[in-house]
């Protein structure tokens, strides 16, 4: 591969490489390309998203003018939130398919995390915003055989899913952006890698009933046993949730691979028909999944049923990096990659060192995927700082991503806070630090602290009606002990006294009720959150976790209780205090949206 030779002042690195193979060696050097010259790059892909719509209402009402440079696009243009677009992008779903944000006719909506009003975000996006999504996704193995060796000679368990879709009042699908990837031809049609072949057939992967499609690409994964490299979900949470789901379903996979027969629980016909050519009687695997399973001994359960496993793939940052331990647990402790950074607004870049440990990910921004601008959340200033360009940010600060894309968000906050962690050529690298605002989250499920308050408050409605009693004081915590995990609440209540059981069951289920659609979707419809617990814990419990506070250095002056807990002496403390636990005894309703109900 031919390094590129940097400019004067550019920051460098050493070059990707060695390419395991020549399609892998252009990639590469199409990484290095982009990240050597990511100023200019940057440049380019304004102006192209300027020019092409310079004729849409959006741009043209800021006074535009047609102008594509940076200067006027940081004059005319402020920065936004989904709140400030959401009148835009509603006409848009009701039906109005003039250029409102894109002059490219918007294909779909690829639905986000759940608003304040309990509604999924729509975001905008057009077709050609899947050839950027398959770019990027073709980068990931070249960069990964740099590191990892010999993944042509085996096969990737993953456990992948499709969620819930549905239409808008103006016809446009709205949908996960994984579900509107994995429905593309991009990835139905996707040619024979020998680097990139899965255990699962597509039909599984598609199958719209989670529990169907956990038990058919189990089942697969365990008939490939021997063929397995890696084993991987999207997030962490999912992955446990397929070792649980292998605890609890084991002797039926078992009696499935035994008699050669699938287990009628599996309805689905195009399921069934993938699977029919690969089952075959095989009491002697039957029996060695048996013997494993049926012995207790969890640790090390991956090495153990797929030994040739080389590593996990699987996002374990953020609000993912409890599950860590568990992960260690189960895998025997398997090095963890993390190779890409992407949201349902837009693509942003991979992992140029996919086997550092959790600690250290760092995401490599593609300049090629949109504009990216950084509000600094470090400067000191009373007022917030102005957004900085991509190639103008520090090493070691943090600062809050604002993107604008082809699809018509211009200088839309995400909401993610990065920090710096290097550069690669004159791109950084970041990692993530935290959702802005999210306090909670267990799977794909964000809940801040103004959605946790108004859960928390309905519920206290009820106690006081039912009982007569108040909630003094509350903070929560998203406890990952368990698969899957949950949120617990811990409430010391006023007014003496206690709340019959079942009162307090409806308050759990009343706070469920109260949250976004996507936490009721994972709770109701995936199982990928359990039920809410409300831990009562004795008066004076949040008198002494101020104390505590004030113990380690807080000023009693400034002390404001968290509304969410992670420092484990303070999660102790609490814990050694309650005085009743109870769970949500059902699901929260929840329908696809745009189908009857509250959803």
């Amino acid at each position: 591969m031919v390094a590129v030779m940097p400019a004067a002042g550019r920051r460098t690195s050493e070059p990707l490489g060695p390419a395991a193979c020549e399609s892998d060696a252009k990639k590469l050097e199409y990484i290095e390309e982009m990240t050597a010259n990511a100023g200019e790059v940057q440049e380019r892909v304004l102006a192209e998203i300027l020019s092409r719509n310079a004729g849409t209402e959006y741009l043209r009402r800021h006074g535009m003018g047609g102008a594509t440079d940076r200067k006027t696009f940081r004059e005319k243009l402020p920065v936004v939130t989904y709140e400030d677009l959401r009148p835009e992008i509603q006409r848009i779903a009701d039906g109005d398919r003039s250029a409102i944000l894109s002059a490219e006719p918007i294909s779909e909506f690829l639905t986000s995390s759940g608003t304040s009003a309990g509604e999924r975000k729509l975001m905008p996006t057009i077709e050609e915003d899947l050839d950027r999504r398959e770019l990027l996704y073709s980068l990931l193995m070249p960069v990964m055989n740099v590191y990892v060796p010999g993944l042509d000679k085996g096969k990737g368990l993953y456990f992948l899913f499709v969620k819930s879709e549905t239409k808008t009042a103006g016809g446009l699908a709205a949908r996960p952006v994984l579900t509107s990837y994995y429905n593309s031809h991009h990835f139905r049609q996707r040619p024979f890698d020998p680097y990139n072949v899965y255990t699962s057939p597509t039909a599984a992967i598609l199958c719209p009933d989670p529990r169907q499609s956990m038990y058919a690409q189990m089942l697969c994964g365990l008939l490939h046993r021997l063929d397995v490299l890696r084993v991987g979900a999207v997030f962490a949470s999912g992955l446990l949730r397929a070792i649980r789901f292998l605890q609890l379903n084991w002797r039926s996979l078992a009696a499935d691979i035994a008699s050669g027969e699938l287990s009628a629980e599996v309805s689905d016909r195009s399921v069934r028909e993938a699977l029919f050519p690969l089952l075959r009687p095989d009491p002697d695997l039957a029996r060695f999944i048996a013997g494993e399973c049926a012995a207790g001994e969890w640790g090390g359960i991956v090495r153990r049923i797929w030994p040739k496993t080389k590593y996990l793939d699987v996002i374990v940052t953020g609000a993912m990096a409890p599950y860590i331990p568990t992960l260690e647990f189960y895998s025997g402790g398997l090095p963890m990659a993390c190779t890409m950074y992407a949201s349902s607004e837009c693509y942003f870049g991979l992992n140029l060192r996919p086997m550092c440990p959790p600690a250290e990910v760092a995401y490599t921004i593609m300049p090629n995927m949109g504009f990216f601008e950084f509000i600094p959340l470090d400067s000191g200033d009373a007022s917030p700082a102005p957004p900085v360009g991509l190639t103008e940010v520090e090493q070691g600060k943090e600062y809050e991503l604002v993107i604008t894309t082809y699809a018509g968000l211009y200088r839309y906050q995400v909401g993610d806070v990065l920090q710096v962690a290097g550069f690669h050529n004159t791109a950084p690298a970041f990692k993530f630090v935290r959702r802005k605002n999210v306090i909670l989250s267990i799977d794909s499920d964000k809940t801040d602290e103004a959605e946790l308050q108004a859960a928390v408050g309905r519920a206290a409605a009820w106690l006081a009606e039912a009982s007569g009693l108040g909630v003094a004081e509350y903070t929560s915590q998203a406890c990952t002990e368990e698969i899957p995990g949950h949120y617990v609440v811990y409430w010391e209540l006023i007014g003496g006294g206690s709340a019959a059981a079942e009162v307090m069951e409806r308050c759990c289920w009343e706070m469920e009720e109260a949250l976004n659609v996507v936490y009721r979707q994972n709770r109701a419809r995936d199982g990928s959150i359990g039920p809410l617990e409300i831990r009562v814990v004795r008066q004076g419990t949040f008198e002494e976790v101020m104390d505590c506070a004030i113990a380690r250095g807080a000023s009693i002056n400034q002390y404001k209780l968290p509304r969410c807990v992670g420092f484990r002496p303070i999660i102790e403390l609490l814990d050694s205090r309650v005085v009743a636990a109870h769970f949500s005894p059902a699901p929260p309703t929840w329908w696809p949206e745009g189908s009857r109900g509250r959803a």
